[in-house]
């Protein structure tokens, strides 16, 4: 991760990605957390309009461990690709892999598979990734990871259109996260047709035109659904 501080703000970004986040974490009224995402070309950096249009154009179809979440970076929802890799290790201690995500949120999670899904990771290596440098750091993406984990486990894909919300508790509940609503809509502007998102949210939302809404209360039924 390339980091470049001035002042109330850093650049962030994969030295091997063309663009660079600018991200605002405090203005002269206090704390912020706003970002910006600007493509390098030859005449300098250039803003890109629609951030997640860029994070998802290099997306498979139906590829295995690969998810779609929501970030939202002060006031701004970004869909992001999650992707997860599982393989059997060659090493005694399973190796435990995260970029653009805090390793020990990876960790826990992992945990909470093995305890309420009897989902058997010991002999595994497990590796989470978020495409295109971008780094999140909330638990509205909890369930994505969970999700993506277990479709390389299993070698099923997420059907592509679908958006994950949710953070996951240590008793494999699945809890509501900030700002359903405009996550929602900014993927069903990208073309989203589902969303599976924790019950308590979807009983506050109106129906979204063009998204079926699905809300759960466990890990396990959000799997049920989307490996189905």
């Amino acid at each position: 991760m390339d980091i470049r501080r001035h002042g109330g703000s850093y650049f962030e970004g994969d030295k091997g990605h063309s663009y660079r986040i600018l991200r605002a974490v405090k203005n002269r009224f206090g704390s912020t957390n706003e970002i910006g995402v600007f493509e390098m070309k030859d005449v300098g950096l250039e803003e890109v309009n629609n951030p997640s249009e860029l994070f998802l154009a290099e997306r498979p179809q139906r590829s295995t461990g690969s998810v779609v979440v929501s970030s939202l970076e002060g006031t701004r929802p970004i869909l992001v690709e999650l992707q997860a890799l599982v393989s059997s290790t060659t090493y005694a201690m399973p190796k435990r892999m995260a970029n653009g995500v805090e390793v020990n949120r990876v960790s826990l999670l992992l945990a909470v598979m093995e305890k309420r899904l009897g989902v058997h990771l010991s002999g595994q290596d497990v590796y989470v990734n978020i495409v295109g440098g971008m780094h999140v750091d909330e638990p509205a993406i909890d369930l994505g990871i969970v999700a993506a984990v277990t479709s390389s486990l299993r070698e099923r894909p997420v059907e592509p259109g679908t958006l994950l919300l949710g953070e996951v508790g240590l008793g494999g509940e699945v809890r509501a996260v900030s700002q359903a609503e405009l996550r929602i809509r900014e993927a069903a502007k990208m073309g989203f047709k589902r969303c599976i998102l924790p019950e308590r949210n979807l009983a506050k939302l109106d129906p979204i035109d063009g998204m079926e809404l699905i809300g759960i209360q466990e890990v396990r039924e959000a799997l049920d659904v989307v490996l189905a």
